[in-house]
């Protein structure tokens, strides 16, 4: 491992449908002490066969070592990697013939802050966004100012309140950030969920898995 590339040559786990024949993609991206494997779980839930699931496995089992309210300089170069690693995954089923409006994204806890962070850095029309129980990285004030446009992305976030690692504040800063950007954003909001994915959740990603393949 690299001090200052960690998660350089992680492995990328895959499930579903053969990335080179798939209709869509979708970029799963796990929470703090698990793994791909774990993520990729989710998979078989959500349901859809003529997709390909690509699961990037962090280093250590983190994507970087503080809590994502953290000033983003202590995050690194961890958070930096993790970034670059998510663009490697990207590229990769871009050059399989898959563009990024049928490449979904999909996180949960620290991945889930990844992934809305990498779509705000990276705008562009993505095929949908989850973010389960997650939220822009850095601390309160940090500056918003990502460029370019989402162009219509759907984008669904849900998260509990209280939920003991994500302030629901800062949930729905970032739902009016990638709305400024032109996402669609959805937000759900489970009283009490707990730090965990519920069946409503599974529900709206399916929805935007069925968004894609439809299109």
């Amino acid at each position: 491992m690299s001090a200052q590339d960690p998660h350089r040559a992680q492995p990328v786990l895959s499930y579903g449908a053969p990335l080179e024949g798939a209709r869509a993609a979708m970029v799963m991206l796990h929470g703090r002490g698990a793994s791909a494997q774990d993520i990729l779980g989710l998979a078989d839930v959500i349901g859809a066969s003529d997709v390909a699931y690509l699961a990037p496995d962090a280093a250590g089992n983190t994507w970087y070592p503080y809590s994502f309210l953290t000033p983003i300089a202590q995050n690194e170069p961890w958070l930096s990697s993790a970034l670059a690693f998510v663009a490697q995954v990207h590229e990769h089923v871009r050059s399989a013939g898959i563009p990024p409006e049928r490449t979904l994204l999909l996180g949960f806890s620290q991945g889930a802050c990844l992934t809305l962070e990498f779509c705000a850095r990276n705008a562009r029309r993505y095929g949908g966004v989850a973010a389960l129980t997650g939220g822009l990285i850095g601390p309160e004030g940090t500056p918003r100012d990502y460029a370019g446009s989402l162009d219509g992305t759907p984008v669904f976030i849900g998260s509990s309140d209280p939920d003991p690692h994500i302030p629901v504040s800062r949930v729905h800063e970032s739902a009016q950030v990638l709305t400024r950007m032109g996402a669609r954003v959805e937000t759900r909001i489970y009283p009490g969920m707990g730090h965990t994915v519920n069946d409503d959740e599974i529900r709206h990603v399916r929805a935007l898995v069925d968004g894609v393949l439809g299109s």
